[in-house]
């Protein structure tokens, strides 16, 4: 101990090779969680066959995932604080690896739906936990360069998992995208029993009932409404999440307000650094978001591409984020968030701007140089947002920050999708009532008409998302970058690290 002590007091010695193997435990976990919450949807059109049932009643198989996880986030910064990081995040693995094994046993779609609620009820907890405890790991003035190394994962996985599933899917089963969590999960798990080490646990005062109750609700709630909304804003699923989300946020924001000890720390508010931040970290969100769900849809739908095809077109954006991310993390902390900020949602914009003009000429290669500036722009700005709003948070809140800004990200990433979706429907409707087919067209003739119409609504669609991602070019010239961890601050923070037992001889 007191060598590790000696080496993290002297914070201009650190190295990521200190605090490699952690980490290494925490991505793999993180990796393995964010790969399979986007490899279902490729499966989708395969499990109607397979097991003999509609769409509609497949999708919940997505739905009751995203529900679970969006349900459980906000807990996740209390339970580790109760019951230490390093538990709750290696009993989260262990129940998505379980949940896992078990979606790839069932033959029936209640089943499946069942052991993918458990999938979520693990995977939930992942990422929020993962980012409080990769924080609390890191010296003060090496923050961003620790995130950037964790945000790899956030930006790789959504982009290989279509070309992961979408070769299982095609070339073997379905069953093993499920599968091959689980000798990731063991090693998770197995690598975290050795290496994580401990983060203290805290004297939690009280016990946030009405928070507990409400928050959940709120944000699943939430959640299914804008999800349900990308079928129809008017249905009744979606009117009832949305007011009972609502009510249920109302509820929970006065509870949460006036509590001793609340369940997420919505003080931080107050400042209006952090404000500012998770508006852009919306804004984000949304733009990024939206790009990823709508990209696969033009090139599937307009394009006539395969699943596996789809996947590898988009694969570059992947790369350009991995390769990048680092670096973002280590520009953070030199420079701070702004010019990140702005610099890349500039790129993305600039990406975006070119998808307007696609067409039913274009091809992968036309879209090489967009999908590789925005997969830089993700990676240049994703975690310093992240990282500058823990660092707007008393350190002993991280955990409920981090948990707080999941929360919302999951129901903004709801938010895009269902977006996107009612702004295209919409735009491809308007494009059919105002150049309908030609009378006597057969059912052919009129599926091939709107087939040369859908690239219209794609770029008009883009347009839209353009105009938020300029939006937040704007805000992000209003970011501060605040006061800058100096080393000579780290001893304290490297004291306070070598009691909890952070770092290892």
């Amino acid at each position: 101990m007191s060598q590790a002590a000696t080496s993290a007091g002297a914070p201009g010695e650190f190295r990521m090779s200190s605090i490699l193997m952690p980490l290494i435990a925490i991505i793999l976990g993180c990796f393995m969680v964010i790969l399979d919450s986007t490899a279902m949807n490729v499966a989708l059109s395969k499990l109607v066959v397979d097991f003999h049932t509609q769409l509609p009643t497949l999708e919940w198989t997505v739905t009751g995932y995203m529900l679970a996880t969006a349900a459980v986030i906000p807990l996740a910064g209390w339970l580790s604080d109760r019951f230490g990081a390093k538990n709750v995040f290696l009993v989260s693995v262990v129940l998505f690896t379980i949940g896992s094994a078990l979606c790839a046993t069932p033959n029936s779609t209640e089943w499946l739906i069942i052991f993918r609620i458990i999938q979520g009820l693990g995977g939930g907890f992942v990422m929020p936990v993962a980012m409080a405890y990769v924080y609390r790991l890191s010296p003060p003035h090496k923050i961003g360069a620790v995130m950037g190394v964790l945000g790899i994962p956030i930006l790789f996985a959504p982009a290989i998992g279509p070309i992961v599933s979408g070769y299982l899917v095609e070339y073997q089963s379905w069953r093993w995208i499920f599968l091959i969590n689980i000798p990731v999960g063991l090693f998770s798990v197995l690598f975290g029993l050795w290496k994580l080490p401990k983060i203290g646990k805290k004297q939690v005062a009280g016990f946030d009932l009405p928070g507990m109750i409400l928050g959940p609700l709120a944000f699943a709630a939430l959640s299914f409404g804008v999800s349900e909304g990308a079928h129809s804003w008017t249905s009744s699923k979606t009117i009832a999440g949305l007011i009972i989300g609502g009510l249920a946020l109302l509820g929970f924001i006065f509870v949460e307000l006036r509590a001793r000890t609340p369940l997420l720390e919505l003080r931080v508010f107050k400042s209006m650094d952090f404000s500012l931040a998770i508006v852009a970290q919306w804004i984000v969100q949304f733009a990024m978001f939206g790009a990823i769900f709508l990209m696969p849809q033009f090139l599937q739908q307009a394009r006539g591409f395969g699943a596996l095809d789809t996947g590898l077109t988009l694969f570059p954006q992947a790369l350009a984020s991995a390769c990048i991310m680092p670096l973002g993390g280590y520009l953070f902390d030199r420079i701070g968030v702004r010019w990140l900020v702005v610099i890349g949602l500039s790129l993305v914009s600039g990406a975006i701007f070119q998808y307007t003009h696609v067409d039913l000429s274009t091809e992968g290669k036309d879209l090489l140089l967009p999908l590789i500036m925005a997969g830089c722009g993700m990676g240049l700005m994703m975690m310093p947002l992240n990282s500058h709003l823990v660092s707007k948070a008393p350190r002993d809140l991280v955990s409920r920050v981090t948990s707080l800004t999941n929360a919302m990200q999951q129901v903004v990433s709801s938010l895009s999708v269902a977006a996107v979706v009612t702004i295209l429907t919409a735009r491809l409707k308007s494009l059919a009532d105002g150049n309908p087919p030609a009378s006597g067209a057969t059912e052919a003739d009129t599926a091939k008409h709107l087939l040369t119409l859908a690239p219209k609504a794609f770029g008009y669609t883009f347009s839209v998302m353009l105009v938020v991602a300029v939006c937040g070019i704007a805000i992000g010239f209003l970011l501060r970058r605040g006061r800058k961890p100096s080393a000579d601050e780290a001893p304290s923070a490297a004291s306070e690290r070598s009691v909890e037992g952070l770092h290892m001889g």
